[in-house]
């Protein structure tokens, strides 16, 4: 009897203990949704991209100051967050590509999501050894973690600020092709820098290809699948689901890919590309029906867009980063200013198809935030202990802040001086 009431207790403490954190993360989620509400409005009123000040308010809310809002990076809710959150950002950011465009610029995009990669990871992999005094291989995995470019933070950019078409859209199909080749870069040189492999450009390609295609291919299959139950003329049994059928698909999408062990942010972006142009696969939905998909979409990817950026301020580990500050902010500087245009001008130049303008090459070569991608790969390193991963982790949390808040905050003002902004 006493065994059985001390056994009752026990559970009851342990039931009492989760709840009072159930109650703590409830609480905390409440405490991001209104402040990502307020900076939603805050930053339609200011007229720049919300990702600025919600990575702003992440920061204020975070350990650092006011100690209301954190989430380990490490933990299972947080990683939820992340790869379902981008993968939802990155397939809304699909369906607004226009397959037409993507003909016209689809070399540039190939030399920039590849060889652009490998050309900025060695150009910042050649400053980092240089200035912060880091190994040869050290500082090259630092160049190619930081190297890809960001889509959750791009495609709302992009949402928000109208550009010419072709430009918006090389921009957000570069973020989401690269990220691949930016993880396949980052593992091949830690296999290096760990001693268990060597480098290798040729099989790095290799895998890249692999994983692409194998992304391309299980994104088209489900899109043309859930397009043909949702739009069909006869046969769209799901239609009235719609919403729920996207959201299932992302999922199915990312995890079906991945099982492949190929590029989940390429499936749901190119699962995006094929729901945005199924009028081109032959399926029409009605205007009704798309608007609410749309405002369902929109609004979703956006309460994704909020947790992703104010959990990611509030990560930034400040006393970490103090240690590294002036040389991480001397190196992003050369990051943004030396190594991105270097990259552009060479990936793009021979595009001869694509015909580029100097205006849109300037712009492009200053929009390429630094955000989400590269801070995972930066945790998985340190988790993994990688040499010099508190270096790299401080080094792309400040080319997560200095982009971010530089970059996105400057992209209206830079496309209108280019006119290349749509009002």
């Amino acid at each position: 009897m006493i065994e059985f009431k001390l056994h009752f207790k026990g559970r009851l403490m342990e039931s009492s203990a989760s709840l009072q954190l159930a109650k703590h993360m409830l609480l905390m989620f409440g405490a991001v949704l209104a402040t990502g509400a307020l900076c939603g409005l805050l930053a339609r009123l200011a007229r720049i991209p919300d990702v600025v000040l919600l990575l702003i308010a992440g920061i204020l809310l975070g350990p650092g100051i006011f100690n209301l809002v954190y989430l380990p990076a490490d933990s299972a809710l947080n990683q939820l967050i992340l790869i379902f959150g981008s993968s939802y950002i990155l397939f809304d950011g699909g369906a607004s590509i226009r397959l037409k465009v993507l003909k016209q610029v689809w070399i540039t995009l190939l030399l920039i999501s590849t060889l652009g990669v490998l050309i900025t990871a060695s150009i910042t992999g050649l400053v980092a050894y240089w200035l912060l005094g880091m190994a040869p291989v050290a500082a090259l995995l630092l160049g190619a973690v930081i190297a890809s470019t960001d889509p959750a933070t791009l495609v709302p950019i992009f949402r928000q600020v109208r550009i010419r078409e072709r430009v918006a859209q090389t921009v957000m199909s570069e973020s989401a092709f690269n990220d691949a080749m930016g993880a396949i870069v980052t593992f091949a040189v830690l296999n290096v820098a760990l001693g268990t492999g060597e480098f290798s450009l040729s099989s790095a390609l290799l895998e890249l290809l692999r994983q692409s295609l194998l992304g391309i291919m299980v994104g088209a299959a489900l899109g043309y699948a859930v397009a043909f139950s949702i739009a069909h003329e006869k046969y769209a049994f799901l239609a009235e689901y719609a919403s729920v059928v996207t959201l299932m698909a992302v999922i199915g999408a990312y995890m079906t890919a991945d099982g492949f062990q190929a590029s989940g942010f390429m499936a749901v972006f190119v699962f995006g590309i094929m729901l945005g142009n199924q009028e081109a696969l032959g399926f029409k939905r009605g205007q009704q029906e798309n608007s609410q998909l749309q405002d369902f979409v929109t609004t979703t990817a956006f309460i994704m867009r909020l947790f992703i950026f104010i959990l990611l301020g509030a990560q930034v580990n400040f006393s970490q980063m103090n240690q590294y500050l002036y040389g991480g902010v001397a190196l992003v500087s050369i990051f943004m200013l030396v190594a991105r245009p270097v990259t552009v001008l060479l990936c793009a130049l021979p595009d001869r198809r694509a015909k580029w303008r100097l205006n849109e090459l300037l712009f492009i070569c200053w929009t390429r935030e630094t955000g989400v991608i590269p801070g995972a790969l930066a945790g998985m390193l340190v988790g993994m202990k990688a040499p010099c991963a508190d270096i790299i982790a401080s080094v792309t949390f400040i080319a997560i802040l200095m982009t971010i808040l530089i970059q996105a905050t400057t992209t209206r003002w830079l496309a209108r001086k280019l006119n290349l902004l749509i009002d």
